[in-house]
């Protein structure tokens, strides 16, 4: 019988016994993220010495080649097709992005935020991360059911409003050196970089408050269920992440020794998200809110120079090379999903319908907050090329069951995905540069 541990499935022997004390787990853990490491810093190198594509971008597009590569061997029926298939298949990407590498992100993401940008910028970076969230679920909800119907495909609304709350949440992160490069206003970049750190977490809740409607129903659900559901996985992991992030400050305002200091912020990210589980909380949320805490209150009063150097350094490494090893799992994901014909026409019509659902919610409010905000002309068309999808919405994709329509979102999902990644994350530059002028 199958098992999984730690984010890698496979099948022990009869006598092999509890998963977290079994050192045949960990040594498939262990030989799992050895090898994507090794293979992700090879392709690295490759795209730094011949290629010269951004790091993630790079390694992802030489992972796609290599996935279609081995596809035309496996049609020689090759051993090696099936070694390599396999390998990937073991790989749970659900659980080694959500559950292990998603709070590293994100907390190495939001200890580079300005408090200051932050709080002057609330307004619609709370508006971006909430209402547009909702109001993309809803619209491609909307708009992909009719596309169902077009294809012929039976899917109820419930499932195409799960499909639009895991296809929302932007991940443009990657992509933030381009921007620059591109010369966009301060203030339009901070609104990008928080609104996809928080829109992560929002989107994770409104995923599961939706699941809970299609798995019970929705008539066995009363609003106020949901809102308390939305209020107890939100909420509670914006506290619990400042209680993260307060802790660490008193503990790293108490001593000046940086090897313990950057071990006290890898233990708020480690610890914080085994307790988010535990409590039942955003673990998401939590580690935005902490991170946040963690690089400016923490950085500027509860650091020396020195450690702040080590922090930084740190920081980067972890995100660059989780970053690496996440834009491969993207790429080898080709190599199992089930490719249908009318499912790839039905997933280029979804690339449409998800921009046009990111163009109308930003859109929608920055009519609203345009007198407060004061939006720079042309935001909109940024924002909506900006909006990448990245590995989050896959790995939600992945977590669905086939009664769920899992496989059809998964192949939809993954076509939205390498557009946003290798089109608009290629190209994301040249549009900035366009709408400035």
């Amino acid at each position: 019988m199958s098992r999984n541990c730690f984010g890698v499935a496979f099948t022990p022997n009869d006598d092999v016994g509890f998963c977290p004390n079994d050192y045949l787990y960990l040594m498939h853990l262990y030989e799992a993220l050895a090898i994507l490491t090794v293979i992700a810093t090879v392709f690295g190198y490759i795209n730094y010495r011949f290629i010269r594509l951004p790091d993630t971008i790079g390694v992802m597009l030489i992972s796609v080649l290599a996935s279609l590569a081995v596809i035309v061997i496996g049609r020689y029926q090759l051993p090696v097709f099936e070694e390599i298939t396999a390998f990937v298949r073991g790989i749970d990407f659900y659980t080694v992005l959500v559950r292990i590498m998603l709070g590293f992100l994100l907390f190495a993401g939001a200890i580079h935020i300005d408090a200051s940008d932050l709080h002057r910028l609330r307004v619609p970076i709370f508006t971006f991360s909430t209402l547009s969230v909702v109001l993309s679920t809803a619209i491609v909800g909307v708009l992909f059911s009719l596309l169902c119907r077009i294809f012929n495909e039976p899917v109820g609304y419930i499932y195409c409003l799960l499909f639009g709350a895991l296809i929302s949440p932007t991940d443009p992160i990657a992509v933030l050196s381009l921007l620059k490069k591109a010369g966009i206003p301060r203030s339009l970049e901070v609104k990008i970089t928080a609104e996809s750190l928080f829109n992560d977490g929002v989107a994770i809740v409104l995923f599961i408050c939706i699941y809970e409607m299609a798995v019970s129903g929705a008539e066995n659900l009363s609003p106020m269920n949901v809102l308390l559901l939305f209020l107890r996985q939100a909420g509670g992991g914006i506290v619990l992440g400042l209680a993260l992030g307060y802790a660490g400050y008193l503990l790293l305002r108490s001593i000046d020794y940086y090897q313990l200091e950057v071990m006290i912020t890898v233990s708020i990210v480690m610890g914080g998200s085994l307790l988010a589980d535990t409590l039942g909380v955003s673990g998401p949320l939590a580690m935005v809110t902490a991170g946040i805490i963690t690089g400016n209150k923490s950085r500027l009063y509860g650091m020396s120079d020195l450690t702040r150097d080590y922090l930084d350094k740190f920081w980067a490494l972890v995100d660059n090379l989780l970053n690496a090893v996440l834009f491969l799992l993207i790429g080898f994901e080709m190599l199992v999903i089930p490719f249908r014909t009318a499912w790839l026409f039905l997933g280029g019509a979804a690339v449409l319908v998800v921009l046009a659902a990111r163009y109308l919610s930003v859109w929608l409010p920055i009519r609203l907050l345009r007198l407060r905000s004061g939006f720079q002309k042309n935001s909109v068309g940024i924002l909506t090329w900006g909006g990448l999808r990245g590995g989050l919405s896959l790995a939600l994709a992945l977590s669905l069951p086939a009664a769920m329509h899992g496989n059809l979102f998964l192949v939809v999902t993954y076509m939205i995905v390498l557009f946003s990644i290798l089109v608009q994350g290629l190209t994301i530059d040249r549009v900035a540069k366009r709408f400035r002028k």
